[in-house]
């Protein structure tokens, strides 16, 4: 029997979540979580993650994983949320180590904070195979975007995290801490190598008001359609053109929180004496502003 997948919008952040299922054995994984995060109060909920976790339970399911396609800039995780519920292991790739030295340094954890991806209960090293149910799964390392950006190819399935958008809107901005134009366009060459009918699930849309998000995109359009990088692009036009866009764009409003939180695989930093939660937002003073 072929996987079932369910897709559920995040419109908060944007971002596809999707639970993959093994027909065969009931058994599921949940790829790229959401927490709901409020940055103006600072309240952290979980009713777009309890959402999945309603229909594991209805659909009696058992969930084997949950997988992260890379420490994500615009949303929190729920991961350590739904291993709470469901008991599944939550992974990521390998890369992870990387990230985390690099915001280590940002966020002035020190010392104690773990490099070394522990806090996640496995990191995937390039084509490595696991299961869901009696599903064989391959991982594809598609950096560029960030160091631990990884793609699920499940059957004729690819979930490609931030790799690729919908071929309107392109490919992933590369300029965060380890990003690379240049390591980006190799990946993508990677999932355009897969076969032309192959799925690819998109982590992100943003539809016009009343819309709806799109998800799915086959490998032959993504190669004749994509906004920015076609079979025909060559390296150096992608490079330029990527990063020039890159310099065209903000910050995401919710990188220092998200980041903090899904270094660390969904643990939100531990209470104070107070028994209050933080988060840090690094601060630079503008020249101007010392006039």
């Amino acid at each position: 029997m072929p996987i079932k997948v369910e897709n559920f919008y995040h419109q908060a952040s944007g971002t596809l979540t999707y639970i993959v299922i093994d027909q065969a054995t009931s058994h599921c994984a949940v790829i790229d979580s959401c927490l709901d995060f409020d940055m103006a109060s600072g309240v952290v909920s979980t009713q777009s993650a309890q959402q999945l976790v309603d229909y594991i339970d209805k659909h009696k399911l058992v969930c084997d994983w949950i997988l992260e396609t890379h420490a994500h800039a615009d949303h929190l995780t729920a991961a350590q949320f739904l291993k709470d519920k469901l008991g599944a292991k939550v992974a990521i790739g390998e890369g992870i180590t990387q990230v985390q030295k690099n915001f280590r340094a940002v966020f002035n954890l020190g010392d104690q904070f773990a490099v070394d991806g522990s806090q996640f209960d496995h990191l995937f090293m390039d084509n490595e195979e696991f299961f869901i149910g009696e599903t064989r799964c391959r991982v594809i390392h598609v950096p560029g975007h960030t160091n631990d950006s990884v793609a699920y190819h499940i059957e004729q399935s690819v979930f490609v995290g931030d790799t690729l958008f919908m071929p309107d809107l392109g490919s992933a901005r590369c300029d965060f801490p380890g990003g690379d134009a240049g390591e980006l366009f190799r990946s993508i060459q990677r999932l355009y190598q897969l076969p032309d009918d192959t799925q690819l699930f998109m982590c992100h849309d943003y539809p016009p008001q009343g819309g709806d998000a799109r998800h799915l995109v086959s490998v032959l359009q993504q190669k004749n359609e994509n906004k920015q990088i076609r079979k025909d692009t060559s390296k150096e036009d992608y490079i330029q053109a990527r990063e020039q866009r890159d310099q065209e764009l903000a910050v995401p409003k919710l990188l220092y929180p998200a980041l903090q939180v899904n270094i660390c695989a969904g643990h939100l930093p531990a209470k104070d004496e107070s028994d209050q939660i933080f988060l840090k937002i690094p601060v630079t003073i503008g020249t101007d502003s010392m006039r």
